[in-house]
C-alpha cells in the first residue's frame, strides 16, 4: 500500500490540531505587552469552533480574558468519525465527550441554555434558563441548520422516520438501527445536497461505511447515491476506486439527481425534473445554511444562507463586535466546512481578539485543514490544504503546493485518521 508522505505528515502535524505557537502570529508581542489583555467575551455554541475559541482565549491571554460559553447540549458529540458508527466500526460512546475540561483547566464559564436573543446595541446575550450576559465581543459558532423546506414533504412528521444523521446524535443511532433492520437484498438510498454543505467528503465516506456493513452482513443489498452535484465533491478518484475495487456492483452512483420531493410513507423521493426512486431505507441530507441564531442576530448576509466575515479577525461584515466561526461562515475559496477548519477558526479568532484587547491590529493566521475518510474498517484516505490570507483578495487562499490527497488507501492512514480524531477532541475540549 502507498505510504503517507512523511514530509506532508510533519507539515500537517505542525499546522494541525495540536499546534499553538505556529498558528498564532502576534502572540510573541502579546506576551511582551505591558498590560495583560482584558475583556469579556461570550461564545454561543460549543462545537469545534466555539469550544476551541473559548479554550484558547483563556489559554493565550493567561486567563486575562473573561469567557462565557453558552451551549444548549449537555455533551459534545463529534460529527467526524460518526459514519463509522453506521458501518459498525465504532462505538457511539466514543463520539461523546464532556465539556468539563474547559471549566476545570481553563476557567471557562459554562452555561447550559439556549440563546433566546441578542441585543447587539447594548451587547447583551439573553438565554432561556441561564440568565443574561454582557460582552465586549461576541463569538457566534452556531454550526448549520437544515433547509427542510427545499424538499417538499420533508415535514416534521417525515423527519421522525426519514433521517439525515448529519448532526451526530440520536439520529446516528436511529439510522444504524434502520440499516440493521433492513432485509438482505434491500436498497439504501442516500441523497446529497448541492455544495456547499458540512463536510464535503462525508457523504461518500458514509457510502463506504454502509457498503462495508452490507458486505459483511447483507451482501445482496445495494446502495443508490442520488447526488445533486455533477460529480463527487471531494476525493473523487479515491472514492470511485474504493467503490469499484472493494464493493463491486453494490453502489449505484447518480450525479445531477437533486431530491426536491419526499413521500415518507412509501419511501419515495422525487427529483427536480420529476424522476422518482423508492428505497427500503432513505437517508436524506437536506441543503444547509448557517444555524438559526445567526439569522436571528442578523449575521446572515450572503445568499440568504451564510455569514460574511472579515478574514483578518472573523468579525461579521453585518454586525460590529460580533465574530462568526465554523460552518456558518461564507467560506473562502476551497476552504471546507469541516471540524478541523472550525478548530482553526477558533484559534484564529482567539489570536485576533487578544490583539484587539491589547490595543493592536489583528494579523490573519495561517490555517490548515485535514479531512480523513475511512473506506472500510481499517483503510483511510485524506485531503489536506493550507490557507494563507491574501491582502489583495482579502480572503485566505490555498498555499501553492500545499496539502493534496492520498495516493491511495492504506491501513497507516486509517491509523492516522483515528489518531487525528483523538488529538483534535483533546485540543478542542481539554
Amino acid at each position: 500500500m502507498p505510504r503517507f508522505n512523511e514530509s506532508r505528515r510533519r507539515l500537517l502535524q505542525g499546522l494541525g490540531a495540536s499546534s499553538t505557537v505556529l498558528m498564532v502570529p502576534g502572540m510573541a508581542e502579546a506576551a511582551k505587552a505591558t498590560k495583560q489583555p482584558r475583556g469579556r467575551v461570550v461564545v454561543i455554541g460549543a462545537g469545534f469552533a466555539g469550544a476551541t475559541a473559548a479554550k484558547y482565549l483563556r489559554k493565550w491571554s493567561d486567563k486575562g480574558i473573561d469567557v462565557t460559553l453558552i451551549e444548549r447540549n449537555a455533551e459534545f458529540i463529534s460529527c467526524p468519525t460518526s459514519n463509522e458508527v453506521l458501518g459498525g466500526n465504532r462505538d457511539y460512546k466514543t463520539l461523546v465527550h464532556s465539556y468539563d475540561g474547559l471549566r476545570k483547566h481553563w476557567g471557562v464559564k459554562l452555561v447550559r441554555a439556549s440563546v433566546t436573543g441578542v441585543d447587539t446595541e447594548k451587547k447583551i446575550v439573553r438565554t432561556d434558563t441561564g440568565g443574561s450576559y454582557s460582552y465586549d465581543r461576541l463569538i457566534v459558532a452556531p454550526g448549520i441548520d437544515f433547509m427542510f423546506d427545499q424538499i417538499e414533504g420533508y415535514d416534521a412528521v417525515a423527519q421522525k422516520t426519514i433521517f439525515h444523521a448529519w448532526k451526530a446524535g440520536p439520529q446516528t443511532l436511529a439510522l444504524r438501527q434502520q440499516l440493521e433492520a433492513m432485509p438482505d437484498g434491500g436498497v439504501f438510498v442516500l441523497s446529497i445536497p448541492k455544495a456547499p454543505y458540512r463536510c464535503p467528503p462525508g457523504p461518500y465516506e458514509r457510502v463506504c461505511q454502509v457498503a462495508w456493513y452490507f458486505k459483511q452482513n447483507k451482501p445482496q443489498s445495494r446502495i443508490v447515491v442520488l447526488d445533486a452535484n455533477d460529480g463527487i465533491v471531494s476525493k473523487g478518484k479515491l472514492f470511485q476506486a474504493a467503490w469499484a475495487n472493494e464493493y463491486p456492483g453494490m453502489i449505484d452512483y447518480r450525479p445531477n439527481w437533486n431530491v426536491t420531493g419526499l413521500d415518507a410513507p412509501t419511501k419515495t423521493v422525487t427529483s427536480e425534473v420529476g424522476d422518482t426512486f423508492k428505497g427500503d431505507v432513505l437517508n436524506i441530507i437536506p441543503p444547509m445554511r448557517a444555524g438559526d441564531i445567526a439569522r436571528q442576530i442578523g449575521l446572515v448576509n450572503v445568499n440568504d444562507r451564510w455569514a460574511g466575515v472579515n478574514w483578518t479577525s472573523l468579525e461579521s461584515t453585518a454586525v460590529p463586535y460580533v465574530h462568526v466561526l465554523g460552518d456558518a461562515v461564507f467560506a473562502a475559496p476551497q476552504m471546507p466546512k469541516s471540524g478541523h477548519m472550525a478548530n482553526q477558526h477558533g484559534k484564529a479568532v482567539a489570536s485576533a481578539l487578544i490583539e484587539i484587547f491589547s490595543g493592536r491590529e489583528p494579523r490573519p493566521m495561517l490555517m490548515a485543514n485535514t479531512c480523513y475518510s475511512m473506506l472500510d474498517n481499517k483503510q483511510g484516505v485524506h485531503v489536506a490544504s493550507v490557507h494563507r490570507y491574501s491582502p489583495e483578495k482579502q480572503v485566505p487562499l490555498i498555499v501553492e503546493g500545499s496539502g493534496g490527497v492520498s495516493n491511495g488507501p492504506s491501513i497507516e492512514e486509517g491509523r492516522y485518521a483515528h489518531g487525528w480524531a483523538i488529538q483534535i477532541w483533546a485540543d478542542t475540549l481539554t
